[in-house]
């Protein structure tokens, strides 16, 4: 299937997706920063990242037990309204300069981010032919590079927008806009009509399902994807501002380059995968996140945290898209609540360890080490492609 013959869920989901998502790339720039002025301690600068993540991972089986029981659409209300919250407070923790309201932000915030995780299977569920899966993932994914262009900008546009002892609370009213925008487009939005298979194929056993190799690959790729990439994401506008003193506008423009790299792959990926399989996606993106440690092992210069987070945000792509696209192979359509609620339980698990770690490694150890610690996970993720290419997928 052609993506101008994708169905209308597919790019509403799109729209909906790059708007509310903005919020990330604007945490990553935002919350760091930020979190230096207001916590106890710079090797907790990073909390306020770690405390979306968390959200995220905390939310995501309830997420798909709430979706499974109200279905899509309003579910996904639920989670909007979470993001309204999340941004409400984050503007007032900026107005008072209190880290703890902050942090309940970010973790409010981290709520949306688990429904809106959703919007990926909710797409696949809107497609009827198999063979779309890469062409609606990539239009799915090319609608993070509106995230990632407009939410450091408005991290910065913002920053003096409204009066606050350390700025930025005018960044989160601009993010309050953009969440009722996509809220409006969501409208739009129909559930999936999902054949029930439940009595051909009754639902098995989680155990049962996680043994498959398949379901190990796909969590493999998307665990490697989302751990290293938080790990080193989390870590860079600290180490370039804070203690490489490297300006905020070169280190906000690593950061969207880095975001718009994560995205951009998708304008081919549908393609590549289609042509190539999805153990070769997945080999690639292993390749790239060794190249990323290359460069970065290099040094602290703005060229080599450039470079190195460009490798990043693409590797991340080939990992995380290749990985969702397989995910399904694990499942039947009676078991893909509960599988994909407990795929993103340990991705975002996984996600918010790496953030969290991120600030300590970093302050205790230094860069060096930080980016030697993603070796083992790289390798894993390359012996995982390796088998199903040896399977021809």
């Amino acid at each position: 299937m052609s993506i101008k013959r994708l169905p209308r869920n597919v790019w509403v989901l799109a729209v909906c997706q790059s708007l509310s998502m903005a919020c990330a790339p604007l945490m990553i720039l935002v919350g760091g920063l930020l979190g230096t002025q207001l916590a106890p301690s710079p090797k907790w600068a990073t909390l306020p990242i770690t405390a979306i993540i968390l959200g995220t991972a905390l939310s995501t089986i309830p997420a798909a037990i709430l979706m499974n029981r109200i279905g899509r659409k309003r579910g996904s209300y639920v989670g909007f309204g979470f993001a309204l919250l999340g941004t409400f407070v984050l503007m007032q923790a900026a107005l008072v300069a209190s880290f703890g309201l902050f942090l309940l932000g970010a973790l409010l915030l981290g709520v949306n981010i688990a429904f809106a995780q959703q919007f990926r299977f909710a797409a696949l569920e809107s497609l009827k032919d198999e063979n779309a899966f890469g062409a609606a993932l990539s239009v799915l994914m090319l609608g993070g590079i509106f995230s990632a262009l407009v939410g450091p900008e408005i991290g910065l546009l913002g920053k003096d927008l409204l009066d606050s002892p350390h700025g930025y609370a005018g960044s989160f009213l601009l993010l309050l806009g953009l969440i009722l925008a996509a809220m409006v487009v969501f409208s739009l939005f129909k559930d999936p009509e999902i054949v029930d298979t439940d009595r051909e194929e009754p639902s098995r056993p989680l155990r049962v399902i996680i043994g498959n190799p398949f379901f190990i690959v796909a969590l493999i790729a998307s665990a490697v994807s989302y751990g290293v990439m938080s790990l080193v994401m989390t870590a860079t506008p600290i180490s370039m501002h804070e203690l490489c003193g490297i300006d905020l506008a070169n280190t906000k423009q690593v950061i969207q380059g880095h975001i718009t790299s994560m995205f951009v792959p998708s304008l081919i990926g549908g393609l590549l995968m289609k042509r190539f399989g999805v153990g070769w996606m997945l080999l690639a993106g292993a390749v790239l996140y060794a190249g990323m440690m290359v460069i970065g092992l290099g040094g602290q210069e703005l060229f080599h945290f450039w470079w190195s987070l460009i490798l990043l945000g693409i590797g991340w792509n080939f990992l995380f898209v290749g990985g969702t696209a397989l995910l399904p192979r694990a499942y039947r359509s009676s078991e893909r609540f509960k599988v994909q609620a407990l795929n993103d339980f340990v991705v975002f698990g996984i996600q918010a360890i790496a953030s969290l770690g991120a600030g300590w490694f970093l302050f205790e150890f230094g860069w060096t080490v930080l980016i030697w610690i993603c070796l083992p996970a790289v390798l894993v993720a390359a012996i995982a492609a390796l088998w199903l290419i040896r399977k021809r997928v």
